[in-house]
């Protein structure tokens, strides 16, 4: 792997500054004439919804003690299985520890 530098703007839009070699390759310039739009101010800009990844609620469980995955369903509507060390520290799992009795 190999860190790259790249402009503080792209970094602080969460762009890694670290790729696996067999990601890199020689750099050409960017011929506007034949590939516009390639510029790096012309990438789009997206909000940031930091409560996107928010957990809304945990919907299920499977397996016992710290060894739990837990079915989450996400503010942005997806649900996935997570393990128990994802969100031990999370409300969402005290409130349905709660509900469960």
């Amino acid at each position: 792997s190999f860190r790259v530098d790249i402009p503080s703007n792209l970094r602080r839009r969460g762009v890694h500054d670290v790729f696996h070699s067999s990601l890199l390759r020689i750099h050409e310039p960017n011929d506007d004439r034949l590939f516009p739009g390639r510029l790096e101010t012309q990438v789009a800009e997206f909000d940031d919804r930091d409560d996107e990844w928010a957990i809304e609620r945990i919907v299920s469980h499977r397996g016992p003690g710290k060894t739990s995955i837990f079915e989450a369903l996400w503010r942005s509507g997806d649900r996935t299985w997570i393990p128990f060390s994802s969100v031990a520290h999370t409300r969402a799992l005290a409130e349905y520890l709660e509900a469960l009795g």
